[in-house]
């Protein structure tokens, strides 16, 4: 496709009147790339509203949207270390299965932290017991995932009655890419996460702090004026 635009822009000389539209299967991939950018666009603000609704934070719902843009670069990420081309239909896919499942680890990270930090003498400790009761539930979703996405990523498809093992087999060709996607995806993103999201619960609270103190300085100066003029 590329090579006939090129062509048809400089060599073929065509006369301008001349209107050239693409059919076949460049008409269906942009049919395919409209809907799924649609789709993509509406769960996102569903996930949105949903995770205002709950946390009533738009910083909570904004950290754990983060997620999906880690993971959407760990897509590219992983196509290009697999030399794969990004196709519209099951790489798009993809990237809209990851967003449902990449939230989940900042939603258990961030609901956790928001009840011990009730209890906890100071936020670090809060982000410090966050991460050591959550870490294990993060790695053994991620995890489980991957393993079971690796044959179809590779291209295995075995047979438990015959026992026997195929590799490159026709059946798995279709779903290689979604496989890549979404483990490349994945482990990308649950690595930022598992940095981001702490960081970021920390960065708040530092703001949060600095806020209080700025107040509270503000209010002693005010109450030493009256003072200062008698």
């Amino acid at each position: 496709m590329r090579q006939i635009q090129t062509w048809l822009t400089t060599d073929a000389h065509m006369d301008p009147r001349v209107d050239i539209r693409f059919k076949g299967e460049d008409e269906e991939q942009k049919k395919a790339q409209a809907f799924l950018s649609k789709a993509f666009a509406y769960a996102i603000f569903l996930m949105a509203v949903i995770l205002v609704t709950q946390f009533n934070r738009f910083y909570s719902a904004f950290l754990i949207l983060s997620a999906v843009i880690m993971s959407t670069i760990g897509v590219f990420i992983g196509l290009l270390v697999t030399n794969q081309p990004f196709g519209i239909v099951m790489g798009g896919i993809g990237v809209i299965a990851l967003a449902g499942i990449v939230v989940n680890n900042n939603i258990v990270l961030i609901d956790t932290y928001d009840r011990l930090v009730k209890t906890s003498a100071t936020p670090l400790d809060a982000i410090l017991r966050t991460g050591a009761q959550r870490l294990r539930p993060v790695m053994l979703t991620t995890i489980t995932t991957v393993l079971g996405l690796l044959p179809m990523m590779f291209g295995v498809n075995i047979d438990f009655v015959a026992r026997h093992v195929t590799v490159g087999a026709p059946a798995t060709q279709w779903w290689s890419q979604l496989a890549t996607a979404i483990v490349f995806g994945l482990v990308f993103s649950t690595a930022l996460t598992l940095v981001v999201t702490p960081s970021a619960l920390m960065l708040k609270a530092n703001i949060s702090a600095w806020r209080h103190r700025r107040q509270a300085k503000n209010l002693n100066l005010v109450d030493e004026l009256p003072q200062a003029a008698e």
